[in-house]
C-alpha cells in the first residue's frame, strides 16, 4: 500500500537570473526550478515560511513530494540540493526532480510494532527500545509503502528485531546491506541495577575468600 505522499506547495516564477531570484526573496519566497521527467527546466516560487517548516521537519532530502503548482498538473518530485546563504544558514534556492512512477528512490519509512498483548518480555517488565523508528528502503516512486510492520509477539528480554525478520513489500530493499537491529528487548532499569550489585557482591565475597587463603 503506497504511503500518503506530502504535498509541497510552488508559484510559477516569471524571470530567471539573479534580479528575479532577489525580487522572489524580497516577497517571502525562495526561488527554485523543478527538472527531468522528460519536460523542460521549470522556474519555481516557494512559501519561505512553509519551506523552513519543511526543512526544520527533517528529511527533506529523502522525502518524496506531491508538488502543486498553479496551471500545472501535480508531479511527484525529490530535492536534489537547497543552497543556503554562506552565513544566515538560510534557503536560497531549492532544485527538485520531477520523478515518474518507475523511478527508484530511497526514503525513510516509519515503522508500526504490533504483538504486544503476545509479548512475554514485555510482561515480564521488559522495555520496548526502537533503535530504528525509520528505515531507509530504496522503492519505485509508484510503490512507497507507508509503513513497514514487526511483531514482538513471543520476545523474552534480551530478543532483539532485524530487517531479515520484516516481510518488505515487493520490490522494496533496505539502503543498508547488513542484517540490522531494528528494536530490542531489554530489562528494566531497576533490574539491572540489582544485578549489576549482585555481581558486585559476588565479586567481593570472592576477593575476601582469596585473601582468606593467602592469610593461612
Amino acid at each position: 500500500m503506497a504511503g500518503k505522499i506530502p504535498d509541497i506547495q510552488a508559484l510559477p516564477r516569471t524571470g530567471t537570473g539573479k534580479g528575479a531570484a532577489r525580487s522572489a526573496r524580497r516577497e517571502g519566497f525562495v526561488p527554485g526550478v523543478v527538472y527531468g521527467g522528460g519536460a523542460d527546466p521549470l522556474p519555481l516560487n516557494l512559501p519561505y515560511n512553509e519551506l523552513i517548516k519543511k526543512l526544520k521537519a527533517g528529511r527533506f532530502l529523502s522525502t518524496l513530494f506531491n508538488l502543486k503548482m498553479e496551471g500545472q498538473e501535480d508531479v511527484r518530485v525529490i530535492c536534489r540540493g537547497v543552497q543556503r546563504h554562506v552565513v544566515k544558514d538560510l534557503p536560497t534556492h531549492v532544485d527538485f526532480m520531477r520523478l515518474k512512477r518507475t523511478s527508484r528512490v530511497s526514503l525513510f519509512i516509519p515503522v508500526e510494532v504490533e504483538g504486544e498483548e503476545d509479548c512475554p518480555g514485555l510482561r515480564k517488565g521488559g522495555v520496548l527500545t526502537m533503535v530504528r523508528p525509520e528505515v531507509e528502503l530504496r522503492c519505485t516512486a509508484g510503490d512507497i509503502p507507508e509503513k513497514i510492520t514487526i511483531s514482538i509477539a513471543g520476545l523474552e528480554i534480551g530478543d532483539t528485531v532485524t530487517i531479515s525478520s520484516v516481510d518488505l513489500p515487493q520490490g522494496t530493499r533496505p539502503t543498508i546491506d547488513r542484517d540490522f537491529v531494528i528494536a530490542n528487548l531489554s530489562a528494566p532499569a531497576g533490574l539491572v541495577s540489582a544485578g549489576e550489585e549482585e555481581d558486585g557482591e559476588v565479586e567481593a565475597d570472592e576477593v575476601e575468600a582469596i585473601n582468606v587463603d593467602t592469610d593461612e
